[in-house]
């Protein structure tokens, strides 16, 4: 199997929905190999590329949402667990450490349906999505400690970002399980769902934000992004040019005749 081959990674297409499936159920689909890690790399950039693709849909195959990191590489010192200290910083950089910062400025809005457990950096890998719904089957664990190491893919931005502080706290330094009605309690997922309603669930909220016009939905998730870490009148000033871009696009026009004409607007992404 090679670092980009698409059977990792599965990617299928429902209109402006696309949806990505982690496709390494035996091992409960890892995401610290550079096979997982070079093809979500790739799918990123593909939907950053395509303006038909409004929405992202990320799950896993079989009964695991992500069991994050490969626990035997671990224990037998392999691919980015391996090496002295300095081998194993630049291999977390180049490796996982990659993943995040793709999600990230990923442009259109990722929806992680979590099918199953998500632990460690699986865990992680759903908070980095803009919106999570999970199954009853599913749990969240930010178990770094429990192996005596830590969040080594960002968690520690990502957690509390998702949860808030204390419940970030909680979770990272107990390292115990976060089921899926305590998760919808703390906000950490929209709903829950039997599992055999998830995908058409995530599917039911995609479709609802894929309606919208492409470069509106975009500018407005960098929007949401910036405002964590600007200050207010920095984000006003960004606003306001992207504002003035909004006005020009001809989805614009189609968005006020429809709302007008009180019909669903046909955008084009232009």
């Amino acid at each position: 199997m090679t670092a980009t081959s698409a059977d990792v990674v599965l990617s299928s297409r429902r209109d402006h929905v696309v949806t990505w499936t982690i496709n390494l159920p035996e091992a409960r689909n890892p995401i610290s190999g550079d096979d997982v890690i070079d093809r979500l790399v790739e799918l990123v950039e593909e939907a950053n590329e395509d303006v038909d693709t409004r929405v992202v849909i990320l799950t896993g195959a079989g009964s695991a949402f992500s069991a994050g990191g490969n626990v035997k590489n671990m224990a037998d010192r392999a691919g980015m667990f391996g090496g002295a200290p300095h081998v194993m910083r630049e291999g977390y950089r180049r490796g996982i450490q990659r993943l995040p910062k793709a999600i990230y400025h990923c442009e259109v809005p990722i929806i992680a349906a979590v099918n199953g457990p998500a632990v460690g950096a699986g865990c992680d890998l759903a908070m980095m999505c803009d919106m999570r719904v999970a199954s009853t089957n599913a749990f969240f664990a930010e178990s770094f400690v429990k192996l005596g190491i830590i969040p080594g893919d960002g968690g520690a931005w990502l957690l509390p970002r998702a949860v808030g502080a204390a419940r970030a706290a909680e979770m990272a330094f107990t390292g115990d399980r976060v089921d899926a009605a305590t998760a919808l309690d703390w906000g950490m997922v929209s709903r829950v769902v039997d599992p055999e309603l998830l995908l058409d669930t995530a599917h039911e909220l995609a479709e609802r934000v894929a309606v919208n016009p492409p470069h509106a939905l975009r500018m407005t998730k960098k929007l949401l992004r910036e405002g964590q870490r600007q200050d207010l009148d920095s984000l006003l000033e960004l606003s306001a040019a992207m504002q003035a871009l909004s006005h020009h696009t001809t989805d614009h026009g189609e968005a006020l005749a429809a709302f007008v004409e009180r019909r669903a607007g046909q955008f084009t992404g232009s």
